[in-house]
């Protein structure tokens, strides 16, 4: 399933990119062109905005209640019946996440500590942000 989210929904953007959904979020995006690149990419809208109620041909969207992120996450997964999570995308950027095949590659990138703890590192192929899996991953899973 791929995203857009209104600007209201940036912190709910960058989970939706963590749990490794394509999510698109533009801080300063107008109506008019979130409903056009929606459409062109046939991605689903997440709003807080109801003046999107008042468009009768719109179908894949779904009006956020709540004001809390975690909320928000709640309320997605139970009525899109959301079931698989998997880390694949930048929060930063939307890009897609690649294993680091050589550890040394990123020795310094990252906190000493977790570079000496882990082995399982990731890269975003556009932006290069690094990535591991941490104890919060955990607890979003179970």
């Amino acid at each position: 399933m791929r995203f857009i989210t209104d600007a209201m929904l940036g912190r709910l953007a960058r989970w939706l990119r963590l749990l490794g959904f394509d999510t698109l979020y533009y801080s300063d995006i107008s109506d008019s062109d979130l409903l056009r690149i929606a459409r062109r990419e046939n991605r689903f809208i997440l709003t807080r905005d109801t003046h999107f109620l008042r468009f009768k041909d719109l179908k894949d969207f779904l009006l956020i209640n709540s004001n809390n992120t975690l909320d928000q996450l709640i309320e997605i997964t139970r009525v899109l019946k959301m079931k698989k999570f998997d880390l694949a995308r930048c929060v930063k950027c939307n890009g897609m996440l690649d294993d680091v095949v050589e550890k040394a590659d990123i020795e310094g990138s990252v906190p000493e500590y977790i570079y000496l703890k882990l082995s399982k590192f990731m890269r975003c192929r556009a932006c290069g942000n690094i990535y591991w899996e941490g104890s919060h991953m955990k607890s979003i899973s179970t």
